[in-house]
């Protein structure tokens, strides 16, 4: 069934979360009782509506519970799922690096990653969907299940172009060219010296166009990048950065030039809420990441920025271990996803401008990324 605004305020409630009773201010509703935020009608009706994809969510940085849900049959609880059901993100993109040392022992880590993902996935059919295709984006959000869209954030499994083909079979569906530093396809945007594609990796972008896996470069280099999206015959994704107009010194952030390039193409990049890629220095606020959503529209147009949060629905800063500030007050929380759609309200965006950026952006580039 199609979730319309009450199911999905039920779907809340379900979570342990409740709507203030019944107004927290004329048109505006308290959705989580764990929070003293209030959202507009408007807000929860584009959320509710929207098919909303986060290109880099992942459902939990929290690695112990993640295991427990592999490999404990009964181990992902209702509540977990409604955790994520009620967040209003309908689809996501939970991609890793494995840190592996070499080729072969990635190819055996991503494998076993893969199988597991898939054991998990299939374990609970109800509540989470494998997203192969772009008719599994509308059906995880038509059925009310989190769509899972598996990928990788280096290439650096494959060792060989047929390797690509083994792990598309396995379900993966988005690849990134290289994480941060060099690997046998090109640079990362940390390798002191960016020499770009390799000619592995041009042959590797082509089968990866050929199967129909989308193309990733947000960790690339800026030659890696601009290469990729020149071999590149579909949409390349930047699934998860920002903007270096924005933020000058910062090598994981993309030039002007990439984005103009990439959105030429028809991809799609995802804005992230991570601070230190967001701006330089403090304060750094919501405020500061819708200026990121800005740029883009200004430079490439509004068909070519999404969502790619590189968190989950808790934020990085809750981790034990954790000595610096990594997320923004406002988008480090179970209902972000309501408070950036009430950002881009404030910034004057028409709703279906927001609906492109909520996911309809990222559902057209990976139907042309994905298509046979």
């Amino acid at each position: 069934m199609l979730l319309n605004r009450r199911d999905f305020l039920k779907g809340a409630a379900l979570a342990g979360s409740t709507l203030a009773a019944p107004f927290v201010a004329r048109g505006r509703f308290q959705l989580f009782a764990r929070s003293q935020t209030d959202y507009s009608r408007r807000a929860i009706d584009l959320v509710s509506e929207s098919l909303v994809i986060d290109m880099l969510g992942l459902l939990t940085l929290d690695w112990a519970k993640f295991e427990h849900w592999e490999d404990d049959p009964n181990g992902f609880h209702r509540a977990d799922f409604q955790k994520l059901r009620s967040s209003g993100i309908s689809v996501f993109h939970p991609a890793v690096d494995l840190n592996a040392a070499n080729p072969q022992e990635a190819f055996t880590a991503n494998r076993d990653w893969m199988r597991d993902w898939n054991k998990f996935l299939d374990s609970y059919p109800r509540e989470l969907l494998r997203v192969l295709t772009t008719d599994d984006l509308a059906n995880a959000k038509k059925d009310g299940r989190i769509g899972v869209v598996l990928g990788f954030q280096n290439s650096s499994h494959f060792r060989t172009v047929q390797d690509i083909s083994t792990f598309y079979g396995m379900g993966q569906r988005v690849s990134q060219v290289t994480y941060n530093e060099r690997n046998q396809l090109g640079c990362g945007c940390t390798a002191l010296n960016d020499t770009g594609l390799t000619d592995f990796g041009v042959a590797a972008v082509h089968e990866m166009n050929r199967l129909g896996m989308a193309v990733d470069v947000s960790h690339c280099g800026d030659k890696t990048t601009l290469d990729t999206l020149e071999v590149s015959r579909r949409p390349v994704l930047i699934t998860h950065s920002n903007c270096r107009a924005l933020n000058p010194r910062h090598p994981r952030c993309k030039t002007d030039d990439a984005i103009v390039r990439m959105a030429a193409g028809g991809g799609v990049i995802g804005i992230t809420g991570v601070r230190g890629f967001v701006k330089p220095h403090d304060p750094t606020t919501i405020e500061d990441a819708l200026n990121h959503f800005d740029h883009v529209v200004k430079i490439a147009g509004i068909e070519h920025v999404g969502v790619g949060s590189d968190t989950d629905l808790d934020g990085r800063d809750h981790r034990p271990g954790v000595t610096y500030r990594m997320d923004i007050d406002g988008l480090a929380h179970p209902q972000r996803i309501f408070d950036l759609t009430e950002g881009l309200i404030r910034r004057g965006y028409s709703d279906d401008n927001i609906r492109l950026i909520l996911g309809g952006n990222f559902r057209r580039a990976l139907e042309a990324a994905w298509a046979a």
